[in-house]
């Protein structure tokens, strides 16, 4: 897992809008500077917060993307904590858990 890449490209883009319309007008461009393995570049092509919170990515970082996405606040916290139930726990970074519940 590249949960740097993953991270850096997510904080990258929260704080660009030049990059964000690139991101969207041509993603592949823009994810080729950024190592990520398979599951992250499908969770970021799913668009799919609640698995990137599982992934690791770190919360004041992914609400921002999320909503980049169109996610409603509602939306977002409700999505990781349905991750959990089908994921399983936080794999890495600071939401790390080992009871099932997350750090939500």
């Amino acid at each position: 897992m590249s949960l740097y890449g993953l991270q850096k490209l997510m904080y990258e883009l929260n704080r660009d809008e030049a990059l964000q319309s690139q991101y969207r007008a041509d993603r592949d461009s823009i994810l080729s500077n950024f190592k990520l393995d398979a599951e992250e570049r499908q969770a970021i092509d799913d668009e799919d917060i609640g698995l990137l919170y599982i992934l690791g990515v770190n919360g004041q970082i992914l609400m921002h993307f999320a909503a980049m996405c169109g996610y409603a606040w509602p939306d977002y916290i409700q999505a990781m904590r349905d991750a959990l139930q089908v994921h399983g726990n936080v794999r890495a970074g600071i939401y790390a858990t080992t009871d099932g519940q997350g750090a939500i």
